[in-house]
């Protein structure tokens, strides 16, 4: 049985690294050198990377996510023992053409025919967001690339996700937020929108405020549960 779609949602909004973006693209381009400790970086970067954030966050200390990004692979890679010449910016430099997912650019295309809009929301530094939505193609399928900079804080806040909501002009209901990050989901549904998790990494669920409407396997499942054609 096909689940019941969302009704009256007139904006998807979607998180940006781990849910359009594959963070750990950057990584599996440095194979020939990482060997063994390819997992592991990626797996620890990734980890440090948003503690950074909610860390700062925490303190009342932002930095941008440029700088969390590389504070975050520097531990990374003095933890694993990496230290060959060239590794850190190559690593920087990829993480600004992350790939997108296979289904990406088909699933914003299929919405904003339906006359949705579309956009991102991500804890992503406005150049660090561009340069993947350039390096992607997908930049005429979104109506706002939006980054917490505006808002002077990381994720979980509500201030994030009341930036799309301003800056869309749209009801926090009327909006389908999508997230690979089960905190993420559950925080915007939290603060009211519709959720839909793409839990790309078989994620169980998180013990937080919030619940998301749908979890799905893939933004390809999107269409459907909100009644796109």
């Amino acid at each position: 049985m096909n689940p019941a779609p969302l009704r009256g949602i007139r904006a998807c909004v979607f998180d940006a690294y781990g849910t359009l973006f594959d963070y750990a693209s950057a990584v599996m381009a440095c194979r020939d050198l990482l060997g063994d400790k390819l997992h592991p970086l990626n797996a620890l970067w990734r980890e440090k990377q948003l503690q950074y954030t909610w860390l700062r966050a925490l303190q009342g200390r932002h930095a941008d996510f440029w700088t969390v990004t590389a504070d975050a692979l520097d531990f990374a890679l003095e933890t694993l023992g990496l230290a060959e010449p060239g590794l850190r910016d190559r690593l920087m430099n990829l993480y600004l053409t992350l790939e997108a997912f296979a289904e990406v650019p088909a699933v914003l295309a299929r919405l904003k025919t339906a006359g949705l809009k579309t956009a991102i929301l991500s804890n992503g530094y406005p150049t660090m967001l561009q340069s993947a939505v350039d390096h992607a193609r997908i930049g005429p399928l979104l109506d706002a690339v939006l980054s917490v900079e505006e808002v002077g804080v990381y994720k979980p806040h509500p201030k994030v996700y009341q930036l799309a909501v301003e800056r869309l002009g749209i009801e926090r209901s009327a909006i389908s937020f999508q997230s690979s990050n089960a905190w993420d989901a559950y925080a915007a549904s939290a603060f009211g929108m519709r959720v839909v998790w793409c839990n790309r990494y078989h994620q169980c669920p998180e013990r937080l405020p919030g619940k998301p409407d749908y979890e799905v396997n893939s933004l390809a499942e999107l269409p459907a549960l909100i009644a796109v054609p």
